[in-house]
């Protein structure tokens, strides 16, 4: 009587909804304990205990009630429980087959088994499992890298025959090799947001081998060897469920690239492939040289980053060409390098009406060298780059190019969308081209570096804190100090005396003074006030990006290198002015403009 009277066994009280929402959403994922509707299916099968002190047998128990159709909640909870124990023990059998009774359940033959609710929490958890499961469950190599092969791998319930093929490890011309699963790794500094495309397979990050000498692939020079790639690994099994209950599964690994495949096909729909971009763009530029070689090429031009490409070209390829895609080609500024375009890319990257449509490019160059030298190089490049990927002129989009130059960059842009004549040819002599005395190379070196005419396949150039009057910085005791450091190409050098002493007399030596990049972007020298004074070529876009530190007056205003009346000209389709210092390639308010400038000239374009 008195037990019948007692407290109630059964009641509610208020809790806080966060804590509420919490436990009815937190898996092994994210709190290393297993989900409310893994835990319900124990307790129904009076297997919670069980769990707890003897985890194998549990999991056995619950294969072994597997039927070869239904059973999607002890399909997730198998997933789900062999994750957790495979976490817990280390043994990376549970792990793959953690991934098998995901795949199961989001995959299945069955015409029975309808795909799961979007609604359905567990959608994107097994989505997870699977991902993280394969993740883990192949990297049996050192250092949690994966060894790609095929053959056997044993599970708690059986084995998995695996298929690899080795065609689907080539890219761009390269081999691909050390792949380390993404959620293995962290960015600890260098970007300000870390992307992920949601979806289903492992990402991985890949380093290159070598290239496939039996092939010749276009613009595969132009690929830097550390550069990573962002992949995603796809198991495919062979009828899933049948499988699983028979203890036997054959499966098929694909190896999709971020740049060439999107979605795959599986179940009865397309999914989106899940890649890590950001992880791929941190690596790579972890363990670039072009950090170092920002003073150093600055002032060295001993310093060539392509000494064994036999030629100067500085262009850079981020991914393979890809035939219809726009360029975008970045060019950096003084003393600094690609490597500072890194959070603009890891925006452009991430956003598909962007990398479905561009191809990003990285323009690098000695940048204490004359500008109009640098510049020469830099068409010479671009032009050859479009006569090596479209010798025969059929890809309309190699002609719809972007130029986007930050600071000194900006001036190497303006001169490839400018008709000069021999303005800056007759700031140093009144002879013709034809008129000078020199051997064929040295005379076309000159040309290259003072006669500049529109590139055809330029349509849009954007200028980022570009000095288009001068730099008052450039006009320092200091960086006339710094100019005279820098080490001009040697070159370079023997053929300015070889032209001064083949023509006496008749080569304006004060034109020398301007030897350098700083030189050139003193506010008052020859070369920036003619450069000033060209329009951009008519059918060319313009747009300028102008950064001011501080909140006066505009035409007081500076970034701390350029004064705004510096970098403010007329006849640009649009001026944006950023409230940042003069690295502002990678603020915010830059990033989202020249989104804009880019999403502008495909609607134009189109």
């Amino acid at each position: 009587v008195l037990a019948a009277c007692g407290a109630v066994p059964v009641r509610v009280e208020r809790a806080d909804p966060t804590s509420v929402q919490r436990q009815v959403t937190s898996n092994v994922l994210n709190s290393e304990q297993p989900s409310a509707l893994s835990v319900q299916l124990l307790q129904r099968l009076d297997l919670y205990l069980k769990f707890q002190e003897d985890p194998v047998g549990a999991l056995h128990d619950l294969h072994a009630g597997l039927d070869s159709s239904g059973d999607r909640y002890r399909l997730f909870a198998l997933s789900e429980l062999s994750y957790l124990y495979a976490e817990r023990s280390n043994d990376r059998s549970y792990y793959l087959a953690a991934a098998a009774y995901a795949y199961a359940l989001l995959f299945s033959e069955l015409e029975t088994d309808l795909p799961l609710d979007p609604s359905d929490p567990r959608l994107r958890v097994a989505c997870d499992l699977y991902n993280r499961g394969l993740a883990e469950g192949l990297a049996t190599g050192s250092n949690g890298e994966w060894v790609i092969g095929s053959g056997p791998h044993i599970l708690p319930f059986g084995a998995l025959e695996l298929e690899a093929d080795p065609a689907a490890l080539s890219w761009g011309g390269y081999r691909l090799e050390h792949f380390v699963p993404a959620a293995d790794l962290e960015v600890v500094r260098g970007l300000r947001n870390r992307y992920r495309r949601a979806g289903i397979g492992a990402p991985l990050v890949a380093g290159l081998w070598k290239e496939d000498t039996n092939r010749v692939v276009a613009g595969h020079r132009r690929i830097p060897p550390n550069l990573k790639i962002p992949v995603t690994a796809f198991l495919r099994i062979e009828s899933p469920r049948a499988a699983i209950v028979g203890g036997w599964l054959r499966g098929k690994l694909e190896i999709y690239s971020a740049d060439d495949a999107l979605h795959v096909g599986a179940g009865k729909r397309d999914w989106p492939l899940e890649f890590e971009l950001s992880f791929a763009l941190a690596s790579t530029l972890g363990e670039s040289h072009w950090w170092d070689f920002e003073l150093a090429g600055f002032f060295s031009a001993a310093v060539n980053p392509w000494h064994d490409r036999g030629a100067d070209d500085g262009l850079v390829f981020v991914q393979p060409y890809r035939p219809g895609r726009i360029p975008i080609v970045l060019v950096h500024g003084t003393a600094s390098s690609p490597a500072r375009w890194a959070d603009l890319i890891n925006e452009l990257e991430i956003d598909d009406r962007i990398v479905d449509r561009y191809q990003i490019w990285l323009y690098m160059y000695n940048s204490g060298n004359p500008i109009g030298y640098s510049a020469g190089i830099m068409r010479e490049s671009l032009e050859r780059a479009v006569s090596e990927l479209d010798p025969n002129g059929s890809d309309a989009a190699l002609r719809k190019m972007v130029i986007i130059g930050h600071s000194q960059g900006g001036l190497l842009t303006k001169l490839a969308v400018v008709d000069s004549g021999l303005r800056f040819w007759h700031n140093a002599t009144q002879l013709s081209p034809d008129e000078l005395v020199a051997d064929p190379k040295t005379r076309k070196a000159f040309e290259n570096a003072s006669i500049f005419t529109p590139e055809p396949f330029v349509k849009r150039v954007v200028f980022v804190c570009t000095p288009q009057r001068g730099s008052y910085l450039a006009a320092l005791s200091l960086a006339r100090i710094t100019s005279s450091l820098v080490e001009l190409p040697s070159g370079m050098t023997k053929r300015v005396a070889d032209v001064i002493s083949l023509n006496p007399g008749k080569i304006a030596l004060s034109s020398l003074e301007n030897r350098t990049s700083i030189d050139n972007m003193r506010p008052g020298s020859r070369f920036i006030k003619t450069l000033a004074r060209l329009p951009i070529a008519p059918g060319v876009h313009a747009h300028s990006i102008i950064a001011v530190d501080g909140d006066g007056p505009l035409k007081d205003a500076s970034d701390g290198v350029v004064r705004y009346s510096s970098a403010h000209i007329k006849g640009v389709d649009s001026e944006k002015i950023v409230h940042s210092g003069h690295s502002a390639q990678g603020n915010p308010e830059t990033i989202e403009e020249i989104r804009r400038i880019l999403l502008l000239h495909l609607q134009e374009e189109d």
